[in-house]
């Protein structure tokens, strides 16, 4: 029996890309793709946000026991926490989207050569080249 082709997986989604022979770099139809992609999962950290405040609304009670008190504090604060580790994200993408119509999106800043699109396709808001945020990482460790 023949095995059955995995189809790939949806990035926030949209489908991977896949280039066109001779196709330039970081032209239209790379620069529409990422776009969506950014778009699709500023939409999914939203959604979750929105469902979030829904969820603490709802789960607010005046428990008479100091543990249930407790516990419920804590999940609130670890959900809190979350969120705002999304807002921060959403404030990532945002600023990548403007970035988009720069025409400097997908090139490193530091070198400035090609990021690739399995990189970006992986972490849509990478700003450096995998070798650039290799030895940015080295030095961080040395530093701390």
């Amino acid at each position: 029996m023949a095995a059955k082709k995995k189809p790939d997986a949806l990035i926030h989604g949209v489908a991977p890309y896949k280039p066109k022979k001779n196709e330039e770099y970081m032209g239209p139809a790379q620069i529409e793709h990422f776009r969506q992609i950014l778009n699709g999962w500023l939409e999914e950290l939203k959604s979750e946000t929105s469902r979030t405040v829904v969820h603490m609304q709802d789960e607010t009670a005046n428990y008479p026991d100091p543990t249930d008190r407790a516990s419920q504090e804590t999940d609130m604060a670890l959900e809190l926490r979350g969120r705002d580790r999304d807002r921060k994200l959403i404030r990532k993408i945002e600023d990548t989207i403007s970035y988009l119509k720069s025409g400097d999106y997908g090139f490193c800043e530091n070198c400035g050569e090609e990021i690739g699109l399995k990189r970006l396709e992986a972490r849509p808001t990478a700003s450096l080249c995998i070798d650039c945020k290799t030895i940015d990482e080295i030095r961080e460790k040395q530093l701390s």
